[in-house]
């Protein structure tokens, strides 16, 4: 488990995959996001303008697992 360090109230889903390098530009954030590859909370989401906050574990291809601090 990776942790991600935040340094505002929240970041967006699309733009912390961005952030951590999963997806090399918005429309691949988008994709993964859409076809149900990302999980925050253990919960599959599809928005990707979900704000993501401290304490939150996001998911990615049910591999990579990244827990906001």
């Amino acid at each position: 488990m990776k942790e991600i360090s935040l340094s505002t109230e929240f970041i967006k889903l699309d733009q912390l995959l961005k952030y951590i390098g999963i997806a090399e530009t918005g429309g691949h954030s988008k994709f993964l996001i859409k076809n149900g590859e990302v999980k925050v909370n253990g919960q599959i989401t599809t928005e990707r303008g979900k704000k993501i906050r401290k304490g939150d574990m996001v998911e990615v291809s049910g591999e990579e697992i990244f827990i906001v601090v």
